[in-house]
């Protein structure tokens, strides 16, 4: 599925190729340069993985961290971006499992989930402005392990194999989640008939 429009700003394009391999043959400058080039992109992609933006620039600046310390080892198999947006996505796990560590959601990920409009993409559907401030509320709303996986899916196009290993869940489990996240997020934003009025008997 292609990228498809974000809630505010999109991903960063793709930074310079030159720019990349003088970092990653150490030179100090150019990191700094990257980190000025996508930094706005990383914090806001902490912020919807977290919800909360103190725990955001935490994750933004564990995730430059552990970039730097791996920048050398970068084989440019994907796009610097996508490794940093990697990164960031299991920074941002990780935080989000000490927070979280004692609390549960009563579903599994290998629960079925009937959804008749499972082509429905919510966040695609969000192209307006008011509309894109109803989709940052939705997805605030959705549980960290909901809101994770169609944030790096839906918003930043990261492959399902890239957000099981980054999240430490299995394929399967990362596109049941995501199944999930965007059923929520159709019945929120999209009710259909009888969805609405079962969501205010709630």
């Amino acid at each position: 599925m292609p990228a498809v429009a974000a809630p505010s700003s999109a991903p960063a394009p793709r930074v310079p190729d030159e720019l990349v391999a003088a970092a990653r043959d150490g030179d100090r400058a150019a990191f700094e340069a990257l980190v000025r080039a996508t930094m706005a992109d990383t914090y806001t992609l902490a912020l919807r993985l977290t919800g909360d933006e103190e725990d955001a620039r935490d994750v933004a600046q564990e995730a430059y961290l552990r970039a730097y310390r791996a920048i050398g080892r970068f084989r440019g198999d994907a796009a610097f971006t996508t490794w940093l947006y990697r990164i960031t996505a299991n920074c941002a796990s990780t935080s989000l499992g000490k927070r979280s560590r004692h609390r549960h959601e009563a579903l599994g990920d290998d629960a079925p989930i009937a959804d008749e409009h499972p082509d429905t993409d919510p966040v695609a559907m969000a192209t307006a402005g008011a509309l894109r401030d109803r989709v940052n509320d939705a997805l605030a709303d959705l549980p960290p392990r909901l809101r994770a996986v169609v944030v790096l899916r839906d918003v930043y196009d990261l492959p399902h194999e890239a957000i099981a290993a980054e999240l430490g869940i299995s394929v399967p489990a990362a596109k049941v989640r995501l199944h999930r996240a965007r059923r929520r997020l159709r019945e929120q934003l999209f009710p259909l008939p009888g969805e609405e009025a079962e969501a205010r008997a709630v």
